[in-house]
């Protein structure tokens, strides 16, 4: 199970949402590089980052942001999300290296261009599924679908992507725990691995997930948590390896 922080980004800042609400932003950090850079001193590996006001623009807009997040980790595994709705903005982002894009707006407008990008860049797509009862939001949780999730998932399940990021869109910055039962519930689903996102609150989360019948989950993001200290990063951190070690 790999612990994923998270890094969202708004007006060139590291800032957190509740609920997805623009409005409610909080500005953890005016530098998101020197953010990365504490994640990867606490011995993170992966990075989980969001373009939020590309997520409405539909285009890149923190791209100096990201682009200094990747010069100052470039150890780190960074995914990226956010607005990113056509071949030309995924084949950018994988060449400045990211290693992974994450559509999600268009995965549910554009299929096709999920499996063109997969086919294309191989391990390098995910599909992002913000969930709001039940159904897919798109355009930065702005707007809601009557796409079921498990319908939207399964359109990809022969389409080579590398995961599914799952985030539960009431949970989302509201330290309320994981959405455990949805996210089991997609993952035993799918042959494509679940990353879990929205409201990952505490240790008991991180002892949750590395139950045995969390199994199917490959991951989870962390937000808020470990930016206002209700989640330590390396007791998390400690508590994954004994379970790795545990079950080598």
């Amino acid at each position: 199970m790999i612990l994923i922080p998270a890094i969202d980004l708004k007006d060139g800042q590291c800032v957190r949402l509740v609920h997805g609400d623009m409005r409610r932003a909080t500005v953890f950090n005016a530098d998101p590089a020197a953010q990365a850079e504490v994640f990867a001193r606490q011995g993170f590996e992966h990075l989980h980052v969001v373009d939020l006001d590309a997520a409405f623009a539909g285009r890149p807009m923190n791209a100096p942001a990201v682009e200094a997040i990747l010069a100052r980790v470039p150890q780190t595994r960074l995914q990226l999300g956010g607005g990113i709705r056509d071949l030309a903005t995924i084949e950018a982002w994988l060449g400045k290296g990211v290693a992974r894009v994450i559509i999600g707006t268009a995965a549910v407008r554009d299929p096709i261009l999920v499996r063109d990008a997969a086919r294309r860049f191989p391990g390098g797509i995910a599909v992002g599924i913000d969930a709001r009862d039940g159904k897919a939001a798109i355009e930065g949780w702005g707007k809601s679908t009557e796409v079921s999730v498990l319908d939207l998932a399964r359109r990809f399940e022969d389409a080579g992507v590398a995961a599914i990021v799952y985030t539960d869109i009431a949970r989302d910055g509201a330290l309320k725990g994981l959405n455990i039962d949805a996210t089991l519930a997609l993952a035993e689903a799918l042959a494509v691995p679940v990353i879990a996102s929205g409201g990952l609150a505490s240790l008991d989360d991180i002892r949750r997930l590395l139950r045995p019948d969390c199994a199917r989950i490959a991951g989870a993001i962390a937000g808020r948590a470990l930016y206002d200290g209700r989640l330590d990063a390396k007791a998390a951190l400690a508590l994954i390896r004994a379970r790795e070690k545990n079950l080598a």
